[in-house]
């Protein structure tokens, strides 16, 4: 989920420019000799986007989000609260090749909160109280940090984060939500102003043989931008037509 601003913000953004090329020399009128470069002009909102170009991407922030999370994470095991990893940082966790620039975004439960918050106040990390009930935004080295309470309006469970597997990341230890409940949680996080099926396909494609599949559909029946984008996979035979053998089958920790 990105967690680095508010839903909205996050949905255009679980972020993204470039210096401005350097133009031809001129020459200093009556000396012949070059005259000095000038240093690329930044863009608002941006850091070196250059110029005119409409497409810059914004920044990687990947190495500067996975140190917040390993920051984050470490407060959190030695608090001994459960707690799982989820939105891009989980699926990077599990090996899919995301490019990370939003923020990093822990699975709480909402009885753990005021011990997770003042935990992360204890250890340096700016707590900011959001308007949502379902968050806890903070802040640590300029990166984003959503702890969050409710998975696309459904309660952070035991259960759910009794489910999450150990993974490194970045060489660090840490609960990691399993990929059949992120793909539930980022399927039905879609709705009509939300449906970027674009972000979600490598995921998908990355995760489709340690997904249950039957579960996905159980638990997404009913939503049609979760129905479609599992249409969708069929289509590209990520996924055989409903009804025939699944090719995830159980979960693989």
């Amino acid at each position: 989920m990105n967690l680095t601003e508010d839903p909205a913000a996050r949905r255009s953004a679980n972020g993204e420019a470039y210096p401005a090329s350097a133009g031809h020399d001129h020459v200093h009128a009556g000396t012949g000799s070059p005259a000095p470069r000038k240093a690329p002009r930044e863009e608002p909102g941006g850091r070196g986007a250059r110029e005119g170009d409409m497409t810059a991407l914004p920044p990687d922030h990947t190495q500067a989000i996975l140190e917040t999370t390993k920051q984050v994470g470490a407060v959190l095991k030695a608090l001994g609260c459960p707690f799982a990893l989820v939105g891009g940082v989980a699926a990077y966790a599990h090996g899919i090749p995301v490019r990370l620039q939003h923020d990093t975004d822990f699975a709480v439960r909402r009885e753990d909160a005021e011990a997770v918050t003042n935990a992360l106040r204890e250890n340096g990390i700016r707590i900011v109280e959001p308007p949502e009930d379902w968050l806890v935004k903070a802040r640590s080295g300029g990166e984003e940090i959503d702890l969050i309470f409710s998975l696309a309006g459904r309660p952070v469970t035991t259960e759910l984060l009794d489910r999450a597997q150990t993974l490194p990341v970045d060489s660090v230890h840490m609960p990691v939500i399993a990929p059949t409940d992120l793909l539930v949680s980022r399927l039905m996080a879609f709705s009509e102003h939300h449906c970027d099926f674009g972000t979600l396909l490598p995921v998908a494609r990355g995760l489709r043989e340690r997904v249950d599949w039957a579960r996905v559909r159980q638990e997404t029946e009913g939503a049609p931008m979760a129905e479609a984008f599992l249409y969708l996979l069929e289509l590209l035979r990520v996924l055989p037509t409903h009804g025939t053998a699944d090719p995830g089958g159980a979960e693989r920790s």
